[in-house]
């Protein structure tokens, strides 16, 4: 089976989409305009955000969800997607140390992940097993993103976390319940392995990433670090008879009327049961580029 994927080019300050480009929803359309960011004082921000925080925790107490809380050491034999992602990777504007930092980070935070049994009827939560980082419990100053911009606080990083585990999350039959990306594109295309937006941001506690065990099956959760990358593996208590892909479909980079340029597309979950072919859409990303769409030509001689 063949997608018909958009291939859209920016031509000046025209968006120019091929005659044959398979048409956009018009609720996709309409949500490709992104109102221009309000700058709020770090009191407002800090407020609302201590705010959801609360918020979430009441909903950990008196919510009816059931969250995956137990390990187990013996390991469920069948792998049903695995992959792994660099640690150390140099960014245009960010000081080495934060990355070395974020080893630290992903160290503390796996240690509460690894070996995670997801039951039948059981949610997986990130925040609800890590808790809130602090310097008390170890964590370092990593890096960080606000609004747009880069920065640093205590336990940054650990975006990689969550980017990781969505991406093998997407290639299994456990449901995304909860899931967030970034507002902005901060960084362009460099080395990057998987498609723009397949991926999940985290910020404690309200920004989560969480999954729903909706089979009749086991499900085990392993992570480790080496000395150049953060390693997942998800595993199940029997042979999955499906085989998951992911594609990036309608893909489309927008100049906003305020000025800005925006990025947009959606991930699609590819599923193959023993070749009966099904389609499901996972996310759909909107995000306010903080670089060039433009790539500039050399100047000849």
């Amino acid at each position: 089976m063949t997608r018909k994927k958009s291939s859209c080019k920016l031509i000046g300050f025209r968006l120019v989409i091929p005659h044959d480009t398979i048409p956009l929803p018009l609720a996709f359309i309409v949500i490709m305009e992104i109102k221009k960011p309000i700058d709020r004082s770090s009191i407002r921000q800090k407020a609302g955000r201590e705010y959801y925080i609360l918020k979430r925790k009441i909903n950990w107490i008196f919510g009816k969800q059931h969250f995956a809380t137990k390990k187990e050491n013996k390991v469920l034999k069948h792998s049903v997607y695995k992959h792994k992602s660099m640690i150390l990777r140099p960014l245009q504007g960010v000081e080495m140390y934060l990355q070395e930092n974020k080893r630290t980070n992903l160290e503390l935070a796996i240690k509460h992940l690894n070996d995670i049994v997801i039951k039948p009827g059981e949610t997986f939560s990130i925040w609800r097993l890590v808790g809130r980082p602090s310097k008390v419990k170890g964590y370092l100053e990593g890096l960080t993103l606000k609004q747009g911009q880069i920065s640093k606080d205590t336990g940054g990083g650990l975006c990689q976390l969550g980017n990781l585990l969505f991406w093998i999350f997407a290639h299994s039959e456990l449901t995304i319940t909860e899931r967030y990306r970034h507002g902005f594109d901060v960084f362009p295309d460099t080395n990057r392995n998987v498609p723009f937006g397949a991926g999940a941001t985290l910020a404690y506690n309200h920004i989560d990433l969480q999954v729903k065990n909706e089979t009749q099956n086991d499900f085990q959760i392993k992570l480790w670090l080496d000395s150049t990358h953060l390693n997942g593996e998800l595993l199940s208590s029997v042979i999955c008879d499906s085989v998951y892909t992911i594609e990036e479909s309608d893909h489309i980079m927008k100049q906003q009327m305020w000025g800005r340029y925006s990025r947009h597309n959606r991930i699609i979950q590819v599923k193959n049961q023993n070749g009966h072919i099904t389609e499901k859409l996972l996310v759909e990303n909107h995000a306010i580029m903080m670089y060039s769409p433009f790539i500039e030509e050399k100047k000849k001689c």
